[in-house]
């Protein structure tokens, strides 16, 4: 790849760059100017203009049907692959190009990086232009505004450029691994990896050496069936945790030979996990293959036959030019990895529509051998590949669902984790809530009549049904031709494409859909908090009245007679592996063997929800929390759902995860709970599973290196009072303008976010200060944060994803403000493991001081970073205090106090403000963390 970009000159096109301080407009040639919204919208409109991501334009404007020449489309295309934060800032570090020094430079910097671009199609060492010239061509078939300003320089190749589906390679097939050696890791050899990892002159941190011997211990031989080694490692930010379990996971992999999986919670700390595992595996072996691989649920990669058949017409407009541009995309890219790998995470909001879940297998409907792309599928590439790794970079879903479908995916049989690390430990326990939680819903029930029935009235797509998926063994097969007839007549009884409607007009077709009609009328009539407020309703799934129950033994039947043929169909694919025709070769053995893994699936789907049912009208199942309800988002219904949950999921958890391997670590900066008194490992142990388990767990705890006390403070601001709107957003905007930029503003409402965000960003943009938001900008939340991270001057409000999983070293975050004390919300769910809970009172209080950690934890990511962390909370209660770092002073002061100490850069103990006169204010003596 060429690390230097050409001299460019500009294009001569017309530049329009808007934010929230303004919009500006340069002519193709001429002076930058400052214009209207009116003005701008109608220069877009006369002629095609330059933009910077066209749909944060559009919403600048308040015009959504806004378009041009958005040049994070022509980056796409020219460095597909590559990594570009979408402003201008971060445009003009992609390109090597000088950084715009405010609004009004933006339009000039857009055509010179037009210019850039398009001068880098005519270099020699373009390494990108492969395929170029061709999807060139088929994109100005399709009136991509950038095809005409391409064309001249892009030259059409000597030689005729091979298809995408021809290019890329194949995988191969490769034996089983053999099971892991028995080995024990010794002390010395575990440090001495360690060392090589940190690297020479690397300061040496006992807390992570002794960090890094406890994570050996999952390592050693297990002594008894169903009895892993089991380790909950508490480790502070900065002990280099990460270093800390790769040094012994790396030994034991080179000397036993077998695979360790780390799991993660978010995606950002797996690219973080690839990058760190550089420091003990190469890239690639000497034969060619990774010893790291990173493993997702298959609804994460691009799936080959669903981007043929969006190059062949199944896409139209724009969604075809999207498609076009992700097929420049799967030429390059790494692993085929669409949600948080190298696919520009803003580049399927551009278009809109959900174009990039089009593309990938959301529905389970893969054909496995059945495909013509299989052999260069990246999905079935990196389940090879991951079977023959050393470690394997996985998340708690990924981890938990394959081992819930025996025997660890009954295509997966030699990939089963046996030694097993849970980074970001904590959300263990809500990752298992969600993976062993069964949901009959209207979404769940229609996704399951397309995989039985495929397309049906007309409607577009490649998806095929079971017919269309198992015609060759139908016609082999009498019984399981009969099967499958019989599934389909079957599958009729899900509800189809309306039936939400049908369910407003009282119109039910089927006895799924009149079920959910049920739910629906049941939920609505026993509502309490006013269907006003626009959010989802539930209700408890007792007491119910009897036409209701008698709906549900209905639907139990029409459940029934789906998944019964399906189990028989089952059985006749084994009969068919076990004894095959002449004409099944190994592709077609494939192909059946991947269809009995989507058959068991769904059997095992249909069979909870028989169970879920059966027990509507009957006594209360103590292990489980049923509830009914009404998904709705700004007062629009979009599903219906029986729910059930465990009450303690960490049960099936240990069963299915826990039992089945030899060792496993849970570690976090938050795993225990920071209680005054009592012990602080009890709720740790308790959301690990580890009770459930007979074997008692390793407790290891290393303290963060970070001096908390002289790098934060956390100030209580008591002045803001709760539910005033304009003073809340009065003091966000406050709180950002005295930090100069560098907020994380976290909220517990997303209409409370909108309307603080609506309130100020025009205030703050004509300030020099971007202030972007979830829920409010166009913009996927990992870009969100990148371009938070990118610009120390840019502030970010968000939601939950924001409060756990960031990780913004350095500048560009120095203060966190939360607009209220994080209470849980107090749903049927979490009411009854409350009242199950023997924390009693401190139940909730053990959630909000974790909550409140780990927004903490957000501040201080490095020895030098320094900072507030802002509650605005009149009324925050002593007892929560402890959710903060030893030593940390914490002070309950008024708005004006706070926005002077963030102005000040004050923290600490000590630090006070200047009065009037020149003396020292005598302020009221902080709280401090012992």
């Amino acid at each position: 790849m060429s690390a230097a970009f050409p001299p460019a000159n500009p294009v001569p096109l017309p530049a329009l760059h808007a934010s929230h301080g303004g919009n500006w407009l340069r002519p193709a040639n001429g002076q930058t100017g400052a214009v209207s919204k009116g003005e701008a919208i109608m220069a877009a409109a006369d002629t095609p203009v330059l933009l910077l991501n066209a749909p944060l334009v559009a919403s600048r404007l308040g015009y959504p049907d806004l378009s041009g020449l958005d040049l994070l489309e022509l980056f796409a295309f020219v460095y597909p692959a590559r990594f570009c934060v979408p402003t201008a800032r971060g445009l003009a570090k992609a390109l090597e190009l000088s950084e715009p020094e405010g609004d009004d430079a933006v339009p000039a910097f857009l055509q010179l990086a037009a210019g850039a671009m398009v001068a880098a199609c005519e270099e020699p060492e373009w390494f990108e232009r492969a395929g170029a010239w061709s999807a060139l061509q088929s994109l100005e078939r399709l009136r991509w505004p950038w095809a005409q300003v391409l064309k001249p320089h892009i030259v059409r190749p000597e030689k005729a450029e091979k298809w995408l589906f021809s290019a890329l390679p194949q995988w191969e097939e490769t034996g089983e691994r053999a099971p892991p050696r028995q080995v024990d890791l010794p002390p010395d050899q575990v440090l001495a990896q360690l060392d090589a990892l940190t690297g020479d002159g690397a300061e040496r941190r006992e807390g992570q050496r002794a960090y890094a011997q406890d994570a050996a211990r999952i390592f050693a031989p297990r002594q008894r069936s169903e009895q892993p080694h089991i380790a909950l490692a508490q480790a502070g930010t900065g002990i280099g945790k990460t270093l800390g379990y790769l040094a012994p996971a790396s030994v034991w992999a080179a000397a036993s030979g077998g695979t360790v999986w780390v799991s993660t919670f978010t995606k950002n700390l797996q690219r973080q996990l690839r990058s760190e595992s550089r420091r003990a595996w190469p890239v690639k072996r000497p034969d060619g293959t990774p010893p790291v691989v990173v493993r997702k649920g298959r609804e994460n990669y691009l799936c080959l036959l669903n981007l043929e058949d969006a190059l062949q017409g199944g896409f139209a407009g724009r969604p075809a030019i999207l498609a076009h541009l992700v097929a420049r995309w799967a030429a390059f890219t790494r692993d085929g990895d669409m949600i948080g790998g190298d696919l520009p995470g803003w580049l399927g909001t551009l278009f809109r529509k959900r174009g990039i879940a089009a593309l990938t297998d959301q529905r389970g409907e893969c054909i496995y051998a059945g495909c013509p792309h299989y052999r260069k599928c990246f999905i079935e590439r990196a389940a090879r590949d991951s079977a023959q790794a050393d470690l394997v970079i996985a998340n708690h879903a990924l981890v938990m669902v394959n081992a819930a479908r025996s025997p660890f995916g009954a295509r997966d049989h030699a990939q089963r984790p046996t030694r097993v690390i849970f980074d970001e430990g904590h959300h263990v326990f809500e990752a298992a809530d969600s993976t062993f939680a069964a949901t009959l819903s209207g979404q769940e029930a229609i996704e399951l009549r397309r995989w039985i029935m495929g397309p049906e009235r007309g409607s577009r797509g490649r998806r095929r049904g079971l017919a269309a998926r198992l015609a060759d063994l139908a016609s082999y097969d009498d019984e399981g031709g009969a099967a499958i007839e019989a599934a389909c007549k079957a599958g009729a009884a899900l509800p189809g494409d309306g039936w939400l409607g049908r369910l407003h007009d009282g119109e039910p077709a089927g006895p799924i859909e009149a079920l959910l009609g049920a739910v629906r009328s049941v939920t609505y009539a026993r509502d309490e908090s006013g269907q006003e407020a626009g959010y989802g309703i539930e209700t408890e799934a007792s007491g119910l009245p009897g036409d209701m129950i008698e709906a549900a033994g209905t639907a139990a039947e029409a459940l029934a007679a789906i998944r019964k043929p399906l189990i028989r169909l089952g059985g006749r694919l084994e009969a068919i592996i076990a004894d095959p025709p002449d004409w099944l070769d190994a592709q077609g053995r494939a192909r059946i063997e991947g269809a009995r893994h989507a058959l068991g699936w769904r059997v095992d789907l249909l069979a909870a929800w028989e169970s879920l049912l059966a027990r509507l009208g009957g006594p209360a199942d103590a292990e489980f929390v049923d509830w009914l309800a009404v998904d709705r988002s700004d007062a629009r219904e979009f599903d219906v759902a029986i729910h059930r949950r465990w009450l303690d999921p960490m049960k099936p958890f240990a069963k299915v995860v826990l039992e089945g391997a030899h060792g496993v670590m849970m570690t976090s900066a938050t795993l225990t709970d920071r209680v005054e008194a009592g012990d602080p490992w009890d709720s740790a142990i308790a959301r690990s599973g580890a009770a459930h388990v007979e074997c008692q767990p390793l407790l290891s705890s290393a303290h963060s290196p970070f001096d908390y006390a002289a790098r934060a403070e956390v100030l209580i601001v008591t002045d803001v009072k709760k539910g005033d709107l304009p003073g809340l957003a009065g003091a966000y905007a406050r709180l950002i303008e005295a930090s100069g930029g560098g907020v994380l503003g976290l909220f517990t409402a997303i209409r409370r976010l909108r309307s603080v965000h609506g309130r100020i960003a025009d205030r703050l943009a004509r300030e020099g200060l971007p202030l972007y938001a979830q829920h409010v900008d166009p913009i996927d939340t990992g870009t969100l944060v990148d371009i938070f991270r990118d610009d120390p001057r840019a502030s970010l409000l968000g939601t939950d994803a924001l409060r756990d999983g960031v990780d913004v070293p350095g500048r560009s975050l120095r203060c966190v403000v939360l607009e209220a004390v994080p209470w849980p919300r107090p749903d049927i769910l979490h009411k009854a493991r409350r009242a199950a809970s023997t924390a009693g009172g401190q139940y909730d209080d053990r959630i909000i001081r974790a909550r409140l950690a780990q927004a903490f934890g957000r501040l201080i990511r490095g020895k030098d970073d320094c900072g507030h962390f802002v509650v605005l909370s009149p009324a925050f209660p002593t007892r929560l205090l402890s959710a903060f770092p030893n030593g940390v002073c914490v002070r309950r002061v008024t708005l004006d106090e706070a926005q002077a100490r963030i102005t000040g850069g004050l923290i600490g103990e000590n630090a006070s403000l200047p009065n009037k006169t020149g003396g020292k204010i005598a302020a009221e003596a902080p709280d401090r963390r012992p």
